[in-house]
């Protein structure tokens, strides 16, 4: 190894609709003692880790849905005391995260945020670009799933910018700073924000999600065509599709966080945490659906080997022909030719 460091996708498991931010937050803190026990430099936590995924719920009680974002802003940071003691203790192991929340900014906006953070310190922030869902619940019967991040959140506005974290630099050799990226759950599936990382050298991918295993309404497909252990299969195959192929061409390591289990005993959510390499294998991953340290030692020189080579993007990339990937959102098919 070359430049070597200690990283871990740290799974959050079953969290319930009336789980309190404290008892959260109690086991965030145990896996924070289990990375720094185990020598990891840098954690990566899920989607809105602080609570259960309430997108998925039509709330009408305003200050319930209030409750679920972090407002009071702490060294760059928008969170409560609870929250606060999460990032007090990272940086008394002396870990590093990047980890999900609600944010709701000075003027009220609120985004679903990721935030990598060291030594109480925001070293680089990503708001989510793609939402799913609708604005309006599929249905207000409490037994299905909604996926209401439009109503509940507006797009990011940060874009996608790469960041260098200083802190890791002398765990990797003292040479350089690792190049930096974080996306959220859906964004995954999107190629583009991956492309825009790697255009900036990216060689460590933060992502963590919350990904439902049934939602038939959402995916649009007939209940019955399909059993719930098919679905649950289905979904796990597609975010390791997206995952390890995105790593793969873009030559970076991913670092991805699940919340899973079956919260409130009625919405299961898939597992699927993992550490990817720059070829796109998957070099650890989870054995629960519990909270769990997934931990891996990476190399990340072992990213220029694509870097310079099969996607040597400075060599290879014809730009002149990627136009409609900026100038068009939706489809525009093209016109039947004229019968002869």
């Amino acid at each position: 190894m070359v430049r070597p460091l200690r990283v871990a996708a740290a799974q959050v498991g079953r969290i319930d609709r009336g789980t309190p931010r404290a008892a959260v937050i109690s086991r965030l803190n145990a896996l924070l003692d289990q990375a720094a026990e185990r020598g990891v430099k840098l954690a990566v936590f899920p989607e809105t880790t602080f609570s259960t995924f309430f997108p998925r719920y039509w709330i009408e009680d305003q200050a319930e849905i209030a409750s679920y974002f972090e407002k009071e802003p702490v060294e760059g940071i928008a969170c409560c005391e609870t929250v606060k003691a999460f990032f007090d203790k990272a940086a008394t192991l002396g870990v590093d995260v990047a980890i999900g929340y609600g944010e709701e900014t000075p003027d009220g906006t609120r985004f679903n945020t990721a935030s990598y953070v060291s030594d109480r310190k925001t070293v680089g922030k990503y708001r989510k670009v793609h939402l799913p869902g609708t604005f309006e619940p599929f249905s207000k019967d409490p037994s299905v799933t909604n996926q209401l991040e439009k109503y509940y959140f507006k797009p990011g506005d940060y874009g996608f910018k790469a960041f260098r974290a200083p802190s890791l630099k002398k765990a990797c050799g003292g040479e350089k700073s690792p190049i930096v990226g974080q996306l959220i759950c859906n964004d995954r599936r999107w190629a583009e924000g991956w492309r825009v990382y790697g255009l900036q050298g990216v060689e460590i991918m933060c992502i963590g999600y919350n990904t439902t295993a049934w939602a038939p309404q959402l995916w649009g497909i007939d209940p019955d065509s399909m059993t719930r252990e098919e679905a649950y299969a289905d979904a796990m195959f597609h975010h390791k599709l997206v995952c390890q192929t995105n790593a793969y061409t873009n030559s970076t390591f991913l670092i991805t966080s699940a919340r899973c289990g079956k919260d409130d005993g009625i919405y299961p959510l898939i597992s699927g945490s993992m550490i990817v390499d720059p070829e796109g294998h998957i070099v650890a991953e989870n054995k629960t659906e519990e909270d769990e340290l997934v931990v891996a030692d990476i190399d990340l020189d072992a990213c220029q080997q694509g870097k310079t080579k099969t996607f040597a993007f400075a060599k290879h990339r014809r730009v002149e022909h990627y136009g409609l990937i900026c100038e068009r959102a939706g489809v525009v098919e093209p016109e039947e030719p004229e019968e002869a």
